[in-house]
């Protein structure tokens, strides 16, 4: 009040400041000149490069994982009107190796004419896309990074913003990813149920928390030197059974879902002068009898899947279980080119 203030100012002339006899005045003035924290720097576009064709490489800034993630962006058909976006994820490699969708299958061809964004994160190798507990030291050292991983907040929280701004997006999302993917974009579509209007997963395990999938998950962090308690806490926790979709199964969107696995047996893709295999008899092997074995595992938890959302209702999930097929891109192709209709009715693609 004005008598108040008056008082403040007469004590001041006899040389003391008497602040508690106005203490409102006296808050008002703490909080004017108190110190204002820094603002978070925000998710953001800092580089960006035109590629070959429709491929446009950018950078996005990560405020969670503090560092730049590249990603490959096949424009829509038409960039003068807003398009939806498809966001695929690749597998354990993460693109950060050549197992990427635009270098082993036909996706950029695929997409072409078609009205749809797509976009390819080129980081998160043996990450399973989420958010990890604590930084990882041996991730860091192979993979040449900070060892900081929140996959789920950067791909559910800061970069769509980023891209539907950049793009003028629709604002309507489908998700899709393999093997390691094939897990987490279930986990995610559980975590954001708002932000896809369809989902498909090629060859992964949901089933996380069980003794098998501990072994997946724990042999795929392996790779790339990564503790996967670093991920989810003690293996067996409650930090994996959070993440586990088949025990979350009932959390899944009502969106349209395409989930599908092989036998594991060899099949179609898996011979000489295939595009996966060319003439590599070694190549040929390998697929055979690791992919085999890794297929027929998720082929395991894939039926399991099943069953329970079948158990609870669920009419709008396309299961396609092929009686040959091992872990290996060109059934994948076959996959995404199978589960495309349906994604594109789901987000409205012209």
């Amino acid at each position: 009040m004005v008598c108040e203030a008056m008082a403040v100012f007469a004590d001041k002339v006899r040389g003391t400041v008497r602040w508690m006899a106005c203490p409102v005045v006296a808050a008002l003035i703490a909080i004017a000149f108190a110190p204002t924290a820094a603002a978070a720097p925000a998710a953001r576009i800092v580089t960006e490069t035109p590629g070959p064709g429709r491929i446009l490489e950018i950078g996005v800034y990560s405020p969670s994982m503090d560092r730049v993630i590249p990603l490959q962006v096949l424009r829509a058909a038409d960039t003068s009107t807003p398009a939806p976006t498809l966001y695929l994820l690749n597998g354990a490699g993460g693109g950060e190796d050549a197992a990427t969708w635009l270098k082993q299958t036909d996706a950029s061809d695929f997409f072409t004419g078609k009205h749809v964004n797509v976009v390819v994160p080129m980081e998160g190798a043996f990450s399973y896309y989420t958010d990890w507990e604590r930084p990882d030291e041996g991730l860091a050292k192979k993979l040449n990074n900070n060892g900081r991983n929140m996959w789920a907040t950067f791909l559910t929280e800061e970069l769509p913003p980023v891209i539907d701004a950049a793009l003028h997006t629709t604002g309507a999302n489908a998700l899709a990813g393999i093997s390691m993917a094939g897990t987490s974009v279930l986990d995610l579509a559980i975590r954001a149920p708002r932000l896809y209007r369809s989902v498909a997963a090629y060859s992964g395990c949901a089933m996380t928390s069980d003794p098998l999938g501990q072994s997946f998950v724990s042999l795929v962090v392996g790779l790339g030197k990564g503790d996967p308690r670093n991920m989810w806490g003690p293996t067996g926790g409650p930090g994996w059974r959070e993440h586990d979709p088949y025990l979350h199964a009932d959390r899944l969107p009502d969106i349209p879902m395409y989930i599908s696995s092989g036998s594991g047996l060899p099949g179609r893709h898996d011979t000489l002068g295939d595009p996966g295999v060319g003439d590599d008899g070694r190549v040929l092997a390998n697929q055979v009898v690791l992919g085999g074995g890794i297929e027929s595992a998720a082929n395991y938890c894939t039926a399991r899947l099943a069953e329970r959302t079948r158990q609870l209702g669920r009419t709008d999930i396309t299961y396609n279980f092929h009686p040959a097929g091992t872990h290996s891109w060109g059934y994948w192709q076959d996959d995404l080119h199978k589960s495309w209709p349906m994604m594109a009715a789901a987000i409205a693609v012209g």
